[in-house]
C-alpha cells in the first residue's frame, strides 16, 4: 500500500490464464455476471435492521437439489470441472452443501453493505477434510476447503493509472463490472490461522486463513471478522461500501476432493462499548 490511499500496483494481471478467474471471475462476476445473467431483484439490497444487515439466508429453504434463491452460480471458463451445491438438512436446519472434486467454482450474491455500519461478517462452516496441498503462497496450492470472498467497491481514484488499465482492459473482455479490491477468508492448511498473503496471482485479493489444518475438521465452526479492519489492513484508506459475497470450495489445483457446508452469513454492527 502506497501512502495516501492508492492501492500498490503489482504483479500484472494475466488475463488468458486462471490469473483472473480466482478473484475476478469466480466470486466478483457477481457484480455483472460473466454471463450476462441478472442477479435476483431480491439480493440487490440488504436492508438493516437492529445493527444486522442479512445476506439471502440458506436457512429460509427447504432442502433440495437447487441453488438457493438469490445466489448465482459462477462458473470458470478455464475449468472444466465445476462444484456441486445443493441445500441439505444438518442439526434441524437448511445449509449449503459444496462439494468439490478437482473442480472449482463458486456461488455468488450482489449487494450493497455499508462497512461503517455493520462490519462485522459472522458465519459458520464445517469441511469433511482439508486440500492437503493447500498453500496461499504457490499457484498450484491456490486449493481450499473453504472460501469466503467479499468483494469491494473501490472508487477508481484509489488506484494506479496501470491498475486502472489492467481492470478495464479484464472488464472490457470478460463483459461484467469487475471489483478493484476483494478479501477471501480460506480454511487452508500449510499456514496457520491468522496469517494472511497476498494471492499468488494477483494482489487485488487479499487472502486471510481463518481455519487450518484437519483438527476441526468434521465440526462446525463459527467464525467472526471485521471486514473493515481486515481490508483497511490489506489496502488501507477509507474502506469502501461491500458490493458482494461468494462462497465455494476448489480442488482444481491439487486434484483433490472436499465436501463443505456454509449456514448463514449475516453482517452486524459491532457490540457497543460501555
Amino acid at each position: 500500500m502506497r501512502a495516501g490511499g492508492e492501492v500498490r500496483p503489482g504483479r500484472p494481471i494475466k488475463l488468458a490464464r486462471r490469473t483472473v478467474v480466482r478473484w475476478l471471475l469466480a466470486a466478483p462476476a457477481i457484480i455483472g455476471g460473466v454471463d450476462a445473467r441478472p442477479a435476483p431483484a431480491a439480493a440487490e439490497t440488504v436492508s438493516v435492521d437492529s445493527g444486522r444487515s442479512a445476506v439471502p439466508r440458506f436457512s429460509a429453504q427447504p432442502p433440495g437439489e437447487r441453488l438457493p434463491t438469490g445466489w448465482t452460480h459462477q462458473t470458470l471458463p478455464s475449468v472444466d470441472r465445476t462444484n456441486r451445491f445443493d441445500l441439505v438438512g444438518d442439526q434441524g436446519t437448511t445449509v449449503l452443501r459444496v462439494r468439490s472434486e478437482r473442480s472449482a467454482s463458486s456461488l455468488a450474491v450482489v449487494l450493497r453493505i455499508d462497512p461503517a455500519k455493520t462490519p462485522l461478517l459472522r458465519w459458520r462452516w464445517r469441511v469433511s477434510n482439508i486440500v492437503t496441498a493447500s498453500d496461499l503462497r504457490r499457484k498450484d496450492g491456490d486449493d481450499y476447503a473453504a472460501r469466503v470472498y467479499v468483494l469491494f467497491d473501490l472508487p477508481p481514484e484509489r488506484l494506479s493509472v496501470r491498475d486502472r488499465l489492467r481492470i478495464a482492459a479484464a472488464r472490457l473482455l470478460h463483459g461484467a463490472r469487475l471489483p478493484a479490491a476483494a478479501l477471501c477468508y480460506v480454511w487452508g492448511n500449510a499456514q496457520a490461522v491468522g496469517e494472511a498473503g497476498w494471492n499468488p496471482y494477483t494482489d487485488r485479493l487479499r487472502m486471510i486463513v481463518v481455519d487450518s489444518g484437519p483438527t476441526h475438521a468434521g465440526q462446525w465452526r463459527e467464525l467472526v471478522r471485521d471486514v473493515a479492519s481486515d481490508f483497511h489492513a490489506a489496502f488501507g484508506g477509507p474502506v469502501p461500501p461491500i458490493s458482494g459475497l461468494a462462497v465455494g470450495a476448489d480442488t482444481d489445483n491439487t486434484g483433490e476432493a472436499v465436501e463443505a457446508r456454509f449456514a448463514d452469513l449475516v453482517f452486524e454492527a459491532r457490540p457497543i462499548e460501555n
